[in-house]
């Protein structure tokens, strides 16, 4: 993980933080600062010799501090009690995913499942992507789209995939029970195979000329559509 943000963000969900490196003479604000917390916590803290960082580093301009994270492990049997699941389907773009995972925390998802196919959600450019957020929720890495999919459905998830057109109207969709949004590939959506799995399509509509949405901004309406829904639900609830 690069840079005190990330950093930060695993200390803050407790994640096994195994060795802090800090670029040589790094006088960043706030690198002292994090550099103590991650002791703190246990890590190994060690200055890089000049030049080190920037070769190591994933991005063009690295930040002055990286950390080796501890990958948390969580499967479908994780899942129990879980009311809101995203899934992705052979979503290949690790920024796309990255921001999928994203939303889906901000939304209050339950879990995020990955499915074979889909980028690494630990590759680097999907952990900065996610700002963190695939050290907040669980995350399923590996499974078919076809075991997960058919895991939900026994486990009585509504599983609602989403298209591109043709679909419901998201916000017509009932999204207050058990539910699982399920995307697919960025160019060619969800194979006819998984047809059988899904219980209804749903779509955003759009009001310019734009084909399409990217799937971590469908991601984002969706996820919040839940989140607005269930929110009613227990205005009702409330009321009563």
């Amino acid at each position: 993980m690069e840079g005190l943000k990330l950093l930060g963000a695993a200390l803050d969900a407790g994640a096994a933080v195994e060795s802090v490196y800090v670029a040589a003479g790094a006088e960043a604000p706030g690198v002292a600062a994090a550099v103590d917390r991650a002791l703190g916590a246990g890590a190994r803290v060690f200055e890089l010799a000049p030049g080190v960082l920037e070769r190591v580093a994933d991005t063009v301009t690295p930040q002055p501090v990286m950390a080796v994270v501890r990958m948390p492990v969580h499967t479908m049997d994780d899942l129990g009690g879980a009311t809101f699941v995203v899934l992705c389907a052979d979503v290949r773009d690790p920024g796309n995913a990255g921001a999928v995972i994203r939303a889906a925390d901000a939304a209050g998802a339950d879990a995020v499942v990955c499915c074979e196919g889909t980028t690494d959600p630990y590759n680097p450019k999907t952990v900065r992507a996610s700002a963190g957020s695939v050290l907040h929720l669980p995350v399923v890495v590996g499974p078919s789209a076809e075991e997960a999919l058919a895991e939900l459905g026994r486990r009585r998830f509504r599983r609602l995939a989403a298209a591109a057109r043709g679909g419901t109207d998201h916000t017509r969709a009932d999204m207050t029970g058990p539910t699982a949004l399920v995307l697919g590939n960025e160019a060619s959506g969800l194979p006819a195979e998984l047809r059988a799995l899904i219980d209804e399509h749903v779509t955003v509509a759009m009001g310019g000329r734009a084909e399409s949405l990217n799937v971590s901004t469908a991601a984002a309406v969706l996820c919040f559509e839940v989140r607005r829904q269930r929110s009613n639900l227990l205005a009702v609830e409330e009321t009563r």
